[in-house]
């Protein structure tokens, strides 16, 4: 059974820093595309990173250049490493592995509340 596991999130004023972390268990990790989602209160859950089997990462516009994902395929876990926070990153955050084989699956995190602070 594939389970995701968020963890890291938390309340810190503008301009600090945080770290997400996704555990992944199961034997899905290394061949997953995986992916940081968000949702703030109010409005529609949103993309915020993407990290590729081969490692090759995008991100959305309002986060490039202050958050960088990475993954540890040793550790099966997904980092978020979130710098220069502003109120606006208020969110849920979810991570999200997709994977193809024996056919498409996703599967979600119960998501981690990140509130920054003005």
């Amino acid at each position: 059974q594939v389970q995701l596991t968020e963890s890291g999130g938390g309340s810190v004023q503008a301009g600090e820093s945080l770290r997400l972390s996704c555990e992944v268990s199961g034997p899905i990790f290394s061949s997953s595309n995986l992916y940081w989602h968000r949702q703030a209160p109010g409005k529609q859950r949103e993309l915020v990173a993407r990290i590729g089997t081969s490692g090759r990462t995008s991100y959305a516009d309002s986060v490039e250049g202050r958050f960088t994902v990475s993954r540890d395929n040793a550790k099966m876990t997904l980092y978020l490493e979130m710098n220069y926070l502003a109120p606006e990153d208020t969110a849920i955050y979810y991570c999200h592995a997709e994977n193809f084989l024996g056919g498409p699956h996703n599967y979600w995190g119960q998501g981690t509340q990140v509130t920054v602070s003005s």
